[in-house]
C-alpha cells in the first residue's frame, strides 16, 4: 500500500512539474503587457500592413468591431504587444500563429475561438482535427486575402484539405471520382472540418444519410431492400474516387461475387478475364454475364426495388 501511495505521489509531482513548465514557457508571461495600438505594430510589420488591409478580419475589426477586444485589431489576436516591442527576440512575449513560432496550439486556437465559437465550431472540442493538434492557422490565413472566402491558406477549400490529405487527393484524380477537382464540389460539402458527431467529420449522422442527401432516389424505403446498401454505401463504393465505374470498390461482376456465389442459377466460380469481349477478339469465349453492365444487365435495381419482381432486384 505504501509503495502504491508513493507511486501516486510521484505521478502527481511529475504532472505538477509539467504544468509549471508549460505555464512558464507559454505566452502567459505576457499577461502583464499592455496594448500599444495598431499604429505601432505596423512600424515594424511593414509588409503585413497592405496584405492585411484587404482581408475580412481587417475590414470587420477596423470598421465594425463587435467588442472592445476586436477594436485592438492586431492585438485582438496576438495579445498585448508592449513587452514584445521591448524584446522582439523573445517569442514567448507575443502569440504567434505559425508552427515555427512555438506558441502552443491550444493557445493559438483559443484566440480564434474567442470570436469564432458556436455554430459550425460547436463540435470542435474532441474532434479528429482537435485531437490531432491541428491549429486554425494550419488551414486559415487571416493576414492575406488568398481565397475568396473563409480566409484560407490556399485558393480553395479542397486545395487546403489536400495539403494534409494526400491519399484523398490521389483518389480524386482517378478515372471515376467525385467532381471535386472540377470545382463542382468541395470537401466541405460532405465534411465539417471544425467538428462533427462522427469520426470522419461527416455533415450527417451516418454515411448513408449523407449520400442520400444528394442521391435521393437511392434512399428508399424499398419493399425489396439490398442488405449491403441499407448497411453502408461504402460497402460497394469508394467515396472519393476509384478506377472502376461508378466509384465501385471492384469491377463488376467481381464486386457482386464477393457476396453472391450461389450453387444454382449461376456458375459458382468467378468469371475470368478471358471471358471478356476484349478476350473474344483474341479467340477467347466471352460470357454474356461479364460484358456490358455485367450483373446489372438483369439485376438493375441494385439499390432496392418496389417492383413485384424486385425480390431478385430486377425491374
Amino acid at each position: 500500500m505504501n509503495r502504491y501511495r508513493r507511486s501516486i505521489r510521484s505521478e502527481l509531482a511529475c504532472a505538477a512539474l509539467a504544468l509549471l513548465v508549460l505555464v512558464i514557457a507559454s505566452p502567459a508571461r505576457a499577461q502583464d503587457a499592455t496594448y500599444i495600438g495598431e499604429a505601432k505594430c505596423v512600424v515594424c510589420h511593414v509588409e503585413q500592413k497592405p496584405n492585411f488591409a484587404h482581408t475580412a478580419h481587417a475590414k470587420a475589426m477596423r470598421a465594425n468591431p463587435a467588442n472592445e477586444l476586436q477594436a485592438k485589431v492586431c492585438e485582438a489576436c496576438h495579445g498585448p504587444g508592449s513587452r514584445h516591442v521591448k524584446n522582439s527576440e523573445d517569442k514567448s512575449l507575443i502569440i504567434g500563429f505559425t508552427r515555427s513560432w512555438g506558441t502552443p496550439i491550444e493557445t493559438q486556437n483559443s484566440q480564434c475561438l474567442a470570436c469564432h465559437k458556436g455554430g459550425q465550431r460547436l463540435f470542435w472540442s474532441g474532434s479528429t482535427h482537435e485531437m490531432n493538434r491541428v491549429a486554425c492557422a494550419d488551414c486559415h490565413n487571416p493576414m492575406a486575402k488568398i481565397s475568396d472566402s473563409s480566409s484560407l491558406r490556399k485558393a480553395s477549400i479542397s486545395e487546403t484539405c489536400e495539403t494534409c490529405h494526400a491519399q484523398q487527393r490521389t483518389e480524386f484524380r482517378r478515372r471515376s471520382h467525385m467532381p471535386v477537382p472540377e470545382g463542382k464540389m468541395s470537401c466541405a460539402d460532405c465534411h465539417n472540418p471544425h467538428g462533427s458527431v462522427t469520426r470522419p467529420l461527416l455533415k450527417a449522422d451516418s454515411v448513408n444519410e449523407l449520400c442520400t442527401a444528394c442521391h435521393a432516389e437511392k434512399r428508399g424505403p424499398f419493399l425489396w431492400e439490398h442488405a449491403p446498401v441499407r448497411e453502408n454505401c461504402t460497402n460497394c463504393h469508394v467515396p472519393h474516387g476509384s478506377n472502376h465505374d461508378k466509384l465501385l470498390v471492384a469491377a463488376r461482376p467481381f464486386l457482386c461475387q464477393q457476396c453472391h456465389s450461389p450453387p444454382v442459377g449461376h456458375p459458382g466460380q468467378f468469371y475470368r478475364a478471358d471471358q471478356t469481349a476484349a478476350a473474344a477478339i483474341q479467340g477467347g469465349t466471352q460470357s454474356a454475364r461479364i460484358i456490358g453492365r455485367s450483373c446489372v444487365n438483369c439485376h438493375s435495381a441494385v439499390h432496392g426495388s418496389n417492383h413485384p419482381s424486385g425480390t431478385r432486384l430486377q425491374r
